[in-house]
């Protein structure tokens, strides 16, 4: 269980769409802030750019990785309904090919090891993200593998499977399965590009109430402040033997504390004074991500920014998907179908997650607000 005493924030802290095909496309849409909040940077490498800007602009736009989710996916989809919100499917891969080997070996492929679904609200001043955990069985409908051949899906899969077995549009598929709601966008973060962007950014400042070490995730924290260097913010948000009980539900908690710390720093860099450095984080920004195909050029990332650039911390309401511990495997947690149901109902309205949905679930220590606190 997470141990909600463990991380405080930055000194600065404040505070049925229907199942089924077809339905009307949306106009496109911007994406949200979640873990790669200064990718908006990149857009305003565009916005402010001058001599040169030709170069750049392609420059960034051949660092972004893109993935066709809809043609992937075709009509087999929930309903596509446009009432002025946005569903974005975030993942962190946790592949250790190419510069990720350090980090430990691959075993097959490599897995979903951070999933989020970030809810934007109507008029894009307030966010819902739920988290959920990799550990998670549910039934993993079936999906087009990466050499073409078809997996069957099945009963009591682990969730993180699903990005194992076809990417990342097995992925969004099964998350769509599982809440009814259709994804408007799909983002993916990178171990290597986002331990960079974090040491463009010039770390990220937190506080721990306690000590956290963790061999796994190279993580040895004092208690106290500190400012989190990329190689340290990727530990935090890793680890799951530092704190708490050591499941998968410690470090959810770390990281949604963390989203928050980086979303209020973000705020006060002040890179627009410093062309290079406002270039260095566009730049690892776009490198550190892989879109759906609606988002993968610098243009989108401009609608992004001047679409989202408005949402802080305390504007995002942070929890964990409700779930309770299997009986059969206490490593392995099952989906609470009802409470569940609730949360994606709220967010299928464009409604706030009520607080009941949350309360009985394992995962569930309250608002992130909680565990992220002022000096």
């Amino acid at each position: 269980m997470t141990d909600e005493s463990t991380l405080a924030g930055p000194a600065d802290t404040r505070p049925r769409r229907p199942r089924g095909g077809g339905g009307k496309r949306r106009k496109p849409r911007r994406r949200s802030k979640a873990l790669v909040i200064t990718a908006w940077s990149a857009a305003s490498v565009v916005v402010l750019g001058g001599t040169g800007l030709g170069v750049v602009y392609f420059k960034l736009n051949g660092n972004i990785k893109g993935v066709d989710i809809n043609a992937a996916l075709g009509t087999d989809r929930p309903e596509d309904i446009d009432n002025g919100s946005q569903d974005i499917l975030v993942l962190g891969s946790d592949s250790r090919s190419g510069k990720n080997a350090k980090y430990g070996k691959d075993e097959g492929a490599a897995r979903s090891d951070t999933a989020m679904i970030v809810h934007v609200y109507k008029g894009h001043k307030k966010a819902s993200v739920v988290s959920i955990p990799r550990d998670t069985l549910i039934s993993r409908p079936e999906c087009e593998t990466d050499d073409g051949r078809t997996d069957p899906g099945g009963q009591r899969q682990m969730f993180n499977t699903a990005y194992e077995v076809g990417g990342p549009a097995c992925a969004v598929k099964t998350v769509e399965k599982m809440s009814g709601i259709r994804m408007d966008h799909y983002l993916e973060v990178d171990f290597t590009g986002f331990k960079k962007l974090i040491d463009t950014l010039g770390g990220v400042d937190i506080t721990t109430k306690k000590a956290i070490r963790d061999k796994d995730s190279h993580l040895d924290l004092d208690a106290g402040r500190h400012t989190l260097d990329g190689e340290q913010a990727l530990g935090l948000v890793r680890t799951r033997h530092g704190v708490g009980d050591g499941s998968d539900l410690g470090r959810i908690q770390l990281q949604q504390a963390f989203i928050k710390a980086l979303l209020d720093q973000v705020k006060d860099v002040g890179v627009f004074g410093n062309p290079k450095k406002l270039y260095d984080l566009a730049n690892d920004a776009t490198s550190a991500v892989t879109t759906d195909s609606d988002l993968n050029d610098v243009k989108s990332l401009a609608g992004f920014a001047n679409g989202l650039k408005g949402i802080g911390a305390g504007d995002m309401k942070m929890v964990t998907m409700p779930i309770q511990y299997d009986p059969a495997d206490p490593n392995r947690v099952l989906p609470l179908e009802e409470a569940d149901q609730q949360v994606w109902d709220a967010l299928r309205a464009d409604r706030p997650i009520p607080r009941s949905a949350t309360e009985k679930s394992a995962g569930d220590k309250g608002d992130v607000g909680d565990v992220v606190a002022g000096h």
